[in-house]
């Protein structure tokens, strides 16, 4: 059927219900009509993402249902014990979180599979938590993570704790293909759920444990516990946790955003809930600014992701992106240990392969080994699980440009709650010191080169913006540039298409010869092409040249074509 007639065929429906069929009646814009029904919502190793609404290229009871049935016919493909084991379920603070997490219960307690819900919103890495200590087969987290208020979204998890991979994600997939329609999908009555032990309820017994087991990760503690942070959670999950965690560890001076305290799925402080973003960072700005405060915090909404912003000398601050913190972290977790004499045996760092190469670079210092993976935490911690089963290597730090780093094993996904834990302390152990982390960067920067680096994210919404996305890679990936100023193209990796140690992804990565590198790849969760650009220059201003140039000629490239 073509988007018209899947349309139609969703109005004249009696299944669907009233609600959903008024809303689909009173649409009159056709590209919206197209954009809900041209394609179905795809379950891949990143689970679901997309707005919400009613359609199928839409976050609704019928997608999520669908979504949950595959996975509750695979976990039935591994046999009785898989079942028994069950799924752990949390949530976060969108539209409908709850709502669809009771669905996702009730859909695989029908089948028999027990679950295991949080009675309440939950960061995103105390599922992967959850899955690990409660001996799941596997989890869902509802969120879509930092994304604009109208998306929500649905991440699966397999017994290791970390999101699914290919394999899983494939027998999903073709059992949600063996799906006739939505009405074969039954659901069991929530309570009478809960009255059969199908669906457990869960909650502060996870928690403590899991707060317990963070604090045990602490290097020093001999620090500056008088640090002032301002943290902001964004209305997002991370307000108690990360709350708590500094709490117990004793940090006296952290004040929270009130504006942005409590959960609210509408994000009207914020509107683009992404700390990524500096613009985020308004609200804890202006109570950093009063409290005077060394450091501001934030997490993103599902609280997996935290950014920074560090007090400078002229009494403003100055935001890091994600590949400055992950230095950051990597300087001060390898050193300190490294001098403490417990950094374990043949220890290991991962960073996505759109990273930067300056924790590389350091991790060298300390004879520790950096591997690369595709973009994605279910990337970086498969390696994680991998080296637990073969003892090759030990997991000590992973990490992405976009703002996501776990410190250990403990969680197999990236974790803001432990993240912000140890850069309190880092910030508590450098003031110590008399040293803020601006100093402390510009002192690594010194010892090991000067990066600069640049995310542009080009937006492209609807049908048309995700085959013009195509056209640009297809373009880019046929025709290189070859020169850009006196920088000749040296090396082009095509993740798609080239046998790497990374895997198979559409990927484009362009190295030129004075150490520079571009790559290119469409977002695998939002509407847009992301273009990275990193260099190494003799000085800061030489990599920043070098880094616009770069921009300047790559982004004219990708916006040309029509």
């Amino acid at each position: 059927m073509n988007y018209r007639e899947k349309y139609q065929s969703w109005i004249d429906d009696p299944f669907f219900d009233e609600e959903t069929t008024a809303e689909l009646k009173a649409l009159t814009d056709e590209d919206e009509i197209e954009d809900r029904f041209y394609q179905d919502l795809e379950f891949g190793t990143a689970g679901l993402r997309g707005k919400l609404g009613a359609g199928t290229n839409r976050m609704n009871i019928y997608t999520v249902s669908l979504a949950t049935e595959g996975l509750a016919r695979t976990i039935e493909n591994y046999g009785k014990e898989a079942m028994k084991k069950g799924v752990a379920i949390a949530y976060d603070v969108r539209l409908c979180s709850d709502k669809f997490a009771e669905i996702a219960a009730r859909v695989l307690a029908a089948k028999g599979i027990k679950v295991y819900l949080f009675d309440d919103i939950r960061p995103t890495p105390m599922l992967s938590y959850a899955v690990r200590k409660l001996g799941t087969q596997s989890g869902i987290v509802v969120t879509a993570s930092h994304n604009p208020q109208e998306y929500n979204g649905y991440k699966a998890y397999w017994e290791e704790g970390s999101q699914i991979l290919d394999d899983v994600a494939d027998e999903i997939l073709e059992e949600i293909d063996g799906i006739g329609h939505y009405k074969e999908i039954e659901m069991m009555d929530f309570e009478e759920a809960k009255d059969k032990g199908l669906i457990q309820i869960i909650g502060k017994e996870i928690d403590e444990e899991y707060y317990s087991e963070l604090l045990k990760m602490k290097i020093n503690d001999d620090i500056d516990k008088d640090v002032k942070i301002v943290f902001t959670p964004l209305n997002g999950t991370g307000n108690i946790p990360v709350r708590r965690v500094l709490s117990d560890r004793g940090f006296n001076n952290i004040f929270v955003v009130p504006e942005q305290a409590e959960p609210d799925y509408a994000f009207a402080t914020v509107g683009y809930p992404n700390p990524e973003d500096s613009k985020a960072f308004k609200y804890a700005r202006e109570l950093g600014l009063k409290k005077d405060a060394d450091l501001l915090l934030a997490t993103d909404p599902d609280c997996d992701r935290v950014a920074i912003a560090v007090r400078n000398e002229k009494k403003d601050y100055t935001y890091l992106n994600g590949n400055q913190t992950g230095a950051l972290l990597i300087y001060y977790i390898l050193s300190e240990r490294s001098k403490k004499g417990n950094l374990p045996e043949d220890p290991a760092i991962v960073k996505s392969i759109v990273t930067g190469d300056l924790g590389k670079a350091i991790a060298k210092k300390y004879d520790v080994t950096t591997f690369e993976t595709l973009t994605g935490f279910k990337n970086i911690c498969a390696l994680a699980n991998e080296w637990e089963e073969t003892g090759a290597f030990n997991f000590v730090f992973g990490y992405e440009e976009s703002i996501g780093y776990v410190y250990k094993d403990l969680v197999r996904d990236k974790d803001a709650v432990v993240s912000s834990m140890m850069i309190a302390e880092m910030a508590g152990y450098y003031k110590k010191e008399g040293r803020n982390l601006l100093e402390v960067l510009e002192d690594i920067y010194e010892e090991f080169g000067y990066y600069y680096e640049k995310l542009i994210s080009i937006v492209l919404e609807g049908v048309e913006g995700q085959e013009r996305i195509k056209r640009m890679m297809d373009d880019i990936r046929h025709h290189s540039i070859d020169s850009i100023g006196e920088m000749m193209l040296q090396k082009t990796v095509d993740y798609l298409r080239d046998e790497t140690d990374a895997g198979k992804s559409n990927v484009l990565k362009y190295y030129m010869d004075e150490g520079s590198w571009y790559a290119v790849r469409p977002s695998g969760t939002e509407p847009k092409i992301k273009l990275y650009i990193y260099s190494k220059g003799k000085s800061r201003e030489d990599a920043q040249d070098k880094v616009e140039l770069i921009e300047k000629v790559v982004r004219h490239r990708l916006e040309s074509v029509e």
